[in-house]
């Protein structure tokens, strides 16, 4: 009988099955973060942590799309006491984008933006409970759901329930907001704890909120 040898010089074309490119998982959390205090950076982590996603990036806005206009500093501040804020942190980043756009950040335009640059990404987009109510009023809702996948987390005062495709975590709720650092600041109380100390630190060097 006889034997095909394989020598040397002979060429084996191999054609192996390459695995399939694992997409990205990646959360975004938007928000005026004005300023970022330490709840905004726990539901970041939590969330990235309990979903298993390779990021989440805070995206903050340039102006908020809601009637009632939140009176904000400028940019440069909040951007300078994100990065601040979130100190190198494995697995949290800030995306720019709705920052370099200017303009009225609706989370729409943004998202479509984002996917269409990145199609080899899913995006989680993180929301509060009491944002969840008012889905059935954001610019192109459809449209959205069709571009990125709603997280939910609690916070309290709100409860949790909507007909949307809305997934829960749960993370351990603190009852903080911007407007309470705002509020302590301009009565001369100072926020400990309630925001990373080197952000706090920026806000007394540079005179904010006073």
């Amino acid at each position: 009988m006889a034997l095909e040898l394989v020598t040397p010089f002979t060429k084996v074309a191999l054609q192996p099955d390459l695995p399939e490119k694992k997409r990205k998982q990646v959360g975004i959390l938007g928000g005026n973060f004005n300023p970022v205090h330490n709840a905004h950076l726990l539901v970041a982590d939590q969330v990235r942590q309990q979903l298993s996603l390779d990021q989440v990036l805070l995206m903050p806005e340039f102006l908020p799309p809601h009637k009632d206009k939140k009176e904000t500093i400028d940019q440069h501040h909040r951007l300078m006491m994100l990065e601040l804020g979130l100190n190198g942190k494995e697995g949290l980043g800030i995306e720019r984008l709705e920052l370099d756009r200017k303009g009225i950040s609706y989370t729409y335009d943004s998202m479509k933006i984002l996917t269409e640059a990145n199609p080899d990404t899913d995006y989680y987009f993180i929301i509060g409970a009491d944002m969840v109510e008012y889905l059935p009023k954001w610019h192109r809702i459809d449209e959205l759901l069709e571009l990125v996948q709603f997280v939910g987390v609690q916070r309290p005062k709100y409860k949790a329930g909507t007909s949307y495709p809305v997934i829960w975590v749960d993370v351990p709720l603190m009852d903080i907001s911007s407007s309470m650092v705002r509020d302590f600041i301009a009565t001369g109380r100072e926020p400990n704890f309630l925001l990373p100390e080197l952000v706090w630190q920026y806000i007394k060097r540079e005179g904010l909120y006073k």
